[in-house]
């Protein structure tokens, strides 16, 4: 059941994920600027084990036009964020005044995006930020980049931005966030992560190559996640826009809207750690018109 504030309906919501939808132009196109290859169903994974049988003999993504990643604004500066993160949940973050200044670049630059200034819009006329373009920026900086405590520890270990776009292990033993399919793709490149097949849900569908939605199992640098969901080819100012609607509707610890975006039914699940993300990321539920 979606929990969510008394002045947001399920169909407002999902008329204004479809809005940023159709507002990202800079979503990448299936075939054309990657190709991906789902391969097999995978398995299951026992609880606390990081052991999985492969059901992918080759890499989920075959090919991704980089040009694109490095002449578009918003990849550009997301790209340069990815390598600022202490992997290990526990030890604290140290930000450098160079890190500080490159997330605020990546912030100004979203900001900029038809997809943000949709978000912006909307989040003004609920009353949940100010129309200020400088007061929203510092409201998007708490939510995805102000550190905070995700293990116990003297110092800082985690914020948002970290959890859900680079990813994070806890005691070498369990992988947490990594839910985007950049990140996944460079590392995948570089021999860190190794795609073992895709989940399906109950409806047993099988993905296409042209999926912008996937439920996937992988394992990160000898880590197995045994299922995490990820859209595939859209910008990170569609997902920052996206999670940060839903985050700033609800005051709830976990928020889950059930929502239809394109073509694919969706469960987009928020996690809230004070006035942070926590963790964001969808599920697929069905797509491709098959049993809609």
């Amino acid at each position: 059941m979606a929990r969510r504030s008394q002045n947001s309906s399920q169909e407002e919501l999902t008329e204004v994920f479809n809005q940023l939808w159709r507002l990202d132009v800079n979503r990448l196109k299936p075939g054309t600027d990657y190709i991906i290859s789902p391969q097999g169903e995978a398995g299951h994974v026992a609880h606390g084990s990081n052991h999985a049988r492969d059901r992918a003999r080759h890499d989920l993504f075959t090919y991704v036009n980089e040009d694109k990643l490095k002449h578009i604004e918003t990849y550009a500066h997301f790209i340069n964020l990815l390598d600022n993160y202490e992997m290990l949940s526990g030890v604290g973050e140290t930000v450098t005044s160079e890190e500080m200044k490159e997330n605020r670049l990546f912030i100004d630059t979203v900001v900029e995006s038809e997809v943000m200034k949709c978000a912006h819009k909307y989040l003004v006329r609920k009353g949940h930020s100010s129309s200020n373009t400088n007061e929203f920026k510092r409201q998007l900086y708490d939510i995805w980049f102000k550190l905070y405590h995700r293990e116990r520890g003297d110092r800082e270990d985690s914020c948002g931005f970290e959890h859900v776009f680079v990813g994070e292990t806890r005691n070498h033993q369990k992988i947490l966030g990594l839910h985007n399919w950049v990140q996944f793709y460079l590392q995948e490149k570089h021999g860190h992560v190794d795609y073992k097949g895709y989940k399906a849900q109950g409806n047993k569908n099988t993905p296409d190559e042209d999926d912008h939605v996937l439920n996937l199992q992988f394992s990160w640098r000898g880590l197995v996640k045994p299922i995490g969901g990820a859209f595939i080819g859209v910008s990170p100012e569609f997902e920052m826009a996206l999670f940060t609607i839903i985050f700033l509707m609800s005051n709830e610890k976990m928020t889950s809207v059930k929502t239809k975006i394109d073509e694919y039914v969706l469960e987009l699940i928020v996690y809230r750690h004070g006035r942070s993300i926590g963790t964001s990321y969808p599920k697929l539920l069905s797509s491709n018109h098959r049993d809609l």
